[in-house]
């Protein structure tokens, strides 16, 4: 119904009590975000949002940080427009601590935006990225454009329109969750995309199982893609965990990353909680065979790795499960024997 008086896009509402719990989790979030934020400033890879979003850190970042990242950031894309494609567009992602994220921006851009996105964090950092939607017209202005109302209605630490929500929850708290992403109609028919990237680990195995289970008692068809750490029983893995401790941040599910056996044993436990009318396991490509190998040169690197050309293998698992009206595509990214062409550079495995 039409009113005489126009509101702004962005109309608030009434907001909750900020959450105070998990600091240390919500950290690795900056943390993250930094990180990407430094990688793009030096040309691994182009993206004219995150700018938007993240300061840039005056610390300069490692080359064997800077091309994980890439990595990370490319498979991830790869197998989220291998899905687009796929389902023709007719699908919803949810991307589970998304973070300082931009992916949505992104698809836009390409002509690949799903029916709907949603983003789900901490009600904190959707708070701190919801502000910088609002005052960023680069961010604003592609949610506004696709939605077909005058105004965007804000309740608390969720934003909802027409292709795009952001919704501030806690994983742990399936109900709660699965409250909130209905209120922002998701639409548990569609072919649905989750994806969880260093977010499992941070969770209890109980606490993922659940939301594993939560996910294939919800919808009819889906994919799972998870991207988490292995052979933290190295030394590498015990300073990360020891930095992690120090800033009062504990991994609830390092155990199931010591080592790449016992990623695959805890793939396999999870799949395991929901009956199955048919199993294919496929762990044949974790023993060695890289599925595609990503060539990038740098443009514009820094003064300590010139020129560089180098190459990334991405590992990669996928189990299909085929139960009831569920597919479940379990995607395990492993970035390993990162090698370059600049001599004296180390290699990162």
């Amino acid at each position: 119904m039409a009113t005489s008086r126009r509101e702004p896009p962005f109309a608030s509402s009434s907001t909750s009590s900020c959450d105070v719990d998990d600091e240390g989790v919500r950290g690795t979030c900056e943390d993250a975000s930094l990180c990407k934020r430094f990688a793009v400033s030096i040309g691994y890879w182009h993206d004219p949002y995150i700018q938007h979003l993240v300061r840039l850190s005056k610390e300069r970042k490692a080359p064997e940080i800077n091309r994980g990242y890439f990595a990370r950031v490319h498979g991830v894309s790869q197998l989220i427009k291998a899905f687009l494609r796929k389902t023709e567009c007719h699908c919803q992602i949810i991307n589970l601590g998304a973070g300082m994220d931009t992916i949505f921006w992104k698809l836009k851009d390409e002509d690949l935006l799903p029916s709907k996105y949603f983003e789900v964090d901490f009600p904190m950092i959707v708070t701190r990225k919801l502000h910088n939607i609002k005052n960023k017209p680069l961010l604003s202005k592609p949610i506004v454009e696709l939605h077909s109302e005058d105004t965007l209605q804000m309740d608390g630490h969720i934003l909802d329109s027409k292709r795009y929500a952001i919704i501030g929850a806690d994983l742990r708290d399936l109900s709660e969750l699965e409250e909130k992403l209905k209120k922002c109609n998701m639409n548990t028919q569609l072919p649905t995309l989750l994806i969880t990237e260093c977010v499992l680990v941070y969770m209890t195995p109980e606490q993922s199982a659940n939301l594993i289970r939560w996910a294939a008692s919800t919808f009819e068809t889906a994919m799972f893609i998870n991207y988490e750490q292995v052979n933290m029983d190295d030394r590498f893995g015990q300073i990360m965990i020891e930095n992690l401790r120090r800033r009062q941040c504990d991994l609830a599910g390092v155990e199931t990353c010591k080592s790449l056996e016992s990623q695959v044993r805890e793939q396999r436990s999870r799949h395991s909680l929901v009956p199955l009318a048919r199993l294919e396991r496929a762990f044949s490509l974790i023993g060695g065979r890289a599925l595609w190998t990503l060539t990038a040169r740098v443009s514009n690197p820094s003064p300590a790795t010139p020129s560089l050309l180098w190459k990334t293998h991405i590992y990669i698992s996928y189990t299909p499960f085929y139960f009831a009206n569920f597919i479940f595509m379990q995607s395990f990214l492993l970035l390993c024997e990162i090698s370059s062409k600049h001599k004296g550079e180390r290699n990162c495995t």
